[in-house]
């Protein structure tokens, strides 16, 4: 019986033998490498995954949520941002700076919802709180005037604001894409991007409210002047880069309505939050004078 050792190096023998008989002979080394099927099937199931988790985060700006439409999950990762990412990009919308994107500077592949909901929170109130103390003031030295406290306005600000911020965010970023073709442009940003920096970009209207308050009629109208420029300032050098590559008249009329929008949102609450106390501005009026006769009796 042979031992391990002479099974072991049989073939090599073999092969010095064959060697010996003829030197001159060519020798050929094979290296066997085992197959495993199914390896390439599992490959292409693994790319076509990748590809549809692309095409999904497509829309979200570059974000993979995790569970279902349905699930807590699939929104938690929307909100995932912290205190120094939130105030970077409140700053970058009340600061804009020419050659500095708003995306690709304060957004960086990351678009977030938590700032833009809780901001349209935060300019719901402040409109509608805001109206009501301008209403107060300029009514004080008025004896015929009784506050009332109109809750209403809460609702209608709310419902103006969170539609202003999601609608037109929905259509302008479907109008780019439609534009764009199937074939997207590098500089296209994502619905989530779009979204995110019409909700940061109202910011400034917060404290641009709460002076409204200030009974001037010159000075609201300075305010909105001033907030329209900076908040449309952002918009503009954020989508200028996606349109300016399309023809001269579209490109135009894109940014001048995205401004216009901008502008009839302030001049709108403007006006109906703070009616009164425009009206208001005036002198009060006061009573006419009452003459009084005085009569004589005679004895």
């Amino acid at each position: 019986m042979s031992g391990p050792n002479d099974l072991q190096f049989q073939e090599f023998d073999e092969a010095a033998e064959l060697l010996s008989a003829d030197p001159g002979a060519s020798t050929l080394s094979m290296s066997a490498s085992p197959i495993t099927p199914g390896v390439q099937d599992v490959r292409l199931d693994l790319s076509d995954n990748e590809e549809g988790q692309e095409e999904s985060s497509e829309l979200l700006g570059g974000q993979k949520p995790t569970g279902s439409f349905w699930t807590f999950e699939y929104y938690q990762s929307f909100f995932d941002v912290d205190t120094v990412q939130v105030l970077d990009r409140v700053k970058g919308s009340m600061m804009p700076l020419p050659g500095r994107n708003f995306v690709k500077h304060h957004l960086r592949n990351n678009p977030d919802l938590y700032g833009p909901f809780w901001i349209c929170v935060t300019l719901v109130f402040s409109v509608a709180i805001g109206g009501n103390l301008s209403t107060f003031l300029s009514e004080r030295g008025n004896p015929s005037y009784h506050y009332r406290p109109q809750f209403h306005r809460v609702s209608i600000a709310a419902v103006v604001i969170f539609l202003y911020a999601w609608l037109v965010p929905v259509c302008l970023w479907g109008f780019l894409t439609w534009r764009q073709g199937a074939e997207r442009q590098i500089g296209g940003y994502s619905f989530l991007e779009t979204m995110c920096v019409y909700g940061y970009s109202l910011f400034i209207y917060i404290p641009t409210s709460v002076l409204w308050i200030i009974p001037f009629e010159w000075l609201h109208w300075t305010l909105i002047v001033i907030a329209i420029l900076i908040s449309g300032s952002v918009l503009v050098l954020t989508f200028w880069p996606v349109v300016r590559d399309d023809t001269k008249v579209v490109a135009m009329a894109t940014l001048a309505t995205i401004v216009l929008l901008h502008t009839l949102l302030a001049i709108g609450c403007k006006l109906y939050f703070f009616q009164t106390a425009v009206a208001t501005l005036g002198p009060v009026p006061t009573s006419p004078p009452v003459h009084t006769t005085m009569t004589t009796k005679h004895h």
